[in-house]
């Protein structure tokens, strides 16, 4: 992301702009490229972040958020594009002028391949984004149901395939619970890693 944001940010045209605040929403809100590309201005609330998706798969509506960076890149792009009523992301020709239509989510793949191309990233889709939205979520401890929503799946286990944390998460949340067993030592014991010998429960 930091690579691909850093070709965007080094293109001071209109389309610089653009795509940035459409690949931080493609990442930072895990939207769907059919989902980016049917919102509209008024589907934007700057001050909270707040977007609301609709008409997302399955014709589910739901609210999502552009915080940090992706707040940042969406203001800047509305600073560009304007407020005024319309499709949020529009064309941009090559003079910069900033077109009218709504963009296609064929378009979206082509600025990511091209943005892809020049930041020396490969091998990436508009969805890779947003798996490693879901699967960044769940790696800093974000509830799985939270990201159930966020993500707008139907179902938890359609968000539980993108979890990619290992043994060494399951271990951790294990001890977070405290078992008050008071040892026993009677002669030799059998050393458990993280445990002293003769530790006492609470």
């Amino acid at each position: 992301m930091k690579a691909l944001l850093g070709v965007c940010s080094a293109d001071e045209a209109a389309a610089g702009a653009r795509d940035a605040a459409l690949l931080a929403l493609l990442y930072g809100a895990g939207l769907r490229r059919s989902e980016v590309v049917a919102l509209d201005v008024g589907d934007c609330t700057v001050g909270t972040g707040m977007l609301a998706v609709r008409h997302g798969k399955g014709n589910r509506d739901r609210v999502v958020y552009a915080t940090n960076g992706a707040a940042l890149a969406l203001a800047d792009w509305l600073a560009v594009r304007g407020v005024e009523a319309g499709p949020l992301f529009v064309p941009v020709n090559k003079g910069g002028v900033v077109g009218g239509h709504r963009m296609s989510g064929q378009a979206v793949l082509y600025v990511l391949r091209r943005r892809a191309m020049q930041s020396g990233v490969t091998r990436l889709t508009p969805h890779d984004l947003r798996r490693t939205f879901i699967s960044d979520l769940l790696d800093l401890g974000a509830d799985i149901s939270t990201v159930q929503r966020l993500a707008g799946h139907a179902q938890v286990t359609t968000t539980a395939r993108y979890d990619r944390r290992g043994e060494a998460t399951k271990r951790r949340a294990s001890e977070l619970l405290h078992v008050p067993y008071v040892r026993r030592v009677t002669g030799e014991s059998i050393g458990i890693p993280g445990v002293e010998p003769g530790a006492v429960g609470a």
